[in-house]
């Protein structure tokens, strides 16, 4: 992979966004390795903005650390500030299945009840209920919690 390349402005962005984050990746005396490599891969596709701490004091070594990182991330070198690193990647956003949407149960909705009146020549009278997602509508209008299957222990169940 080859590193990104930001305009002065997207760069100056991302900085002023930096300026608050905390180190996420710290890079010890031993160096740059596969670990800390993968460890920062991670960070980046879960942030897309990190911060490095490096322990090191050689700057050259750091900065030969800043721009491997940026190669075989694929990242954008954001800035080199003392012992820190921020480097930037755009998050991919994941695609949601439909099946999933499906799947989940929906959370309070509010559910308008007609109660008619037993006299015949009056207006049904309308109320709004909220119901959860753990609770069900009557046929007679009240609101009531789903019922739990019973439980029964494992001895039981061995019995049957």
């Amino acid at each position: 992979m080859s590193q990104i390349n930001l305009t002065i402005a997207q760069r100056k962005e991302h900085r002023a966004a930096a300026h608050h984050l905390s180190p996420v990746v710290m890079i010890g005396n031993d160096g740059l390795t596969e670990a800390v490599q993968k460890e920062t891969d991670t960070a980046l596709g879960a942030h897309g903005l990190i911060k490095i701490r490096v322990l090191g004091d050689d700057r050259a070594a750091r900065e030969a650390m800043y721009q491997s990182l940026c190669d075989a991330l694929g990242a954008a070198p954001i800035q080199h500030i003392g012992k820190l690193l921020v480097l930037w990647r755009p998050k991919i956003e994941k695609e949601k299945t439909r099946n999933e949407d499906e799947d989940r149960m929906a959370g309070p909705r509010d559910v308008k009840v007609l109660k008619y009146s037993s006299r015949g020549g009056q207006r049904p009278e309308v109320k709004t209920l909220r119901v959860l997602g753990n609770q069900r509508l009557t046929p007679g209008g009240t609101v009531k919690r789903a019922k739990k299957p019973k439980q029964t222990s494992v001895k039981k169940r061995s019995q049957t």
